[in-house]
């Protein structure tokens, strides 16, 4: 089983890196509310088979067909009603799938000192979760982290690419 997984996990790796430019920038461009990010890790729900290449109950299910994040205004933690949409949908998916635990990654622009960004980071985290917890997850299933500055996904210095950063992730762990 040891082996299967670590034989899974490097042909996750090796896909994900012959990505092409094209689609790295789709992934990191895109509007307020959109879905994108991290690639899935190819499991899924008691071994399920794949639909259409997206195993059930895996990261990459809930980056296709959910949306894996949630973007936030200047200097602010509160949810935006795009935001409740998109976590309406990650509530639904939590739902069906019962046995599935996530991390809500909290992140901030470069502006502003590490410290501040980091405290900011964790208001979002904990914003989401609160909101999910809200509408029915086992607030058990779900972990926090602040990653702050510190994990930018896009390296643009300009009002867009700060955009893209104040954000928070669903991670499924």
């Amino acid at each position: 089983m040891f082996l299967r997984t670590i034989l899974m996990l490097s042909t996750v790796m090796v896909l994900a890196a012959c990505s092409s430019d094209e689609e790295a920038a789709m992934n990191t461009s895109m509007p307020a509310g959109a879905v994108g990010g991290v690639a899935g890790d190819g499991f899924g729900q008691g071994g399920a088979a794949p639909i259409g290449g997206v195993v059930p109950g895996s990261q990459q299910d809930l980056v296709v067909n959910v949306g894996d994040r949630v973007f936030f205004a200047l200097d602010q933690a509160d949810l935006t009603s795009e935001a409740r949409s998109t976590l309406d949908r990650q509530a639904a998916w939590l739902k069906q799938y019962t046995n599935v635990s996530i991390t809500i990654e909290g992140h901030a622009d470069e502006r502003g000192t590490r410290e501040y960004n980091l405290a900011l980071g964790e208001r979002r985290a904990n914003s989401v979760k609160s909101y999910l917890m809200s509408q029915g997850v086992d607030g058990s299933r779900i972990q926090t982290i602040s990653y702050g500055k510190e994990r930018p996904a896009v390296t643009e210095s300009n009002p867009s690419g700060w955009a893209q950063n104040r954000r928070g992730v669903t991670v499924v762990n």
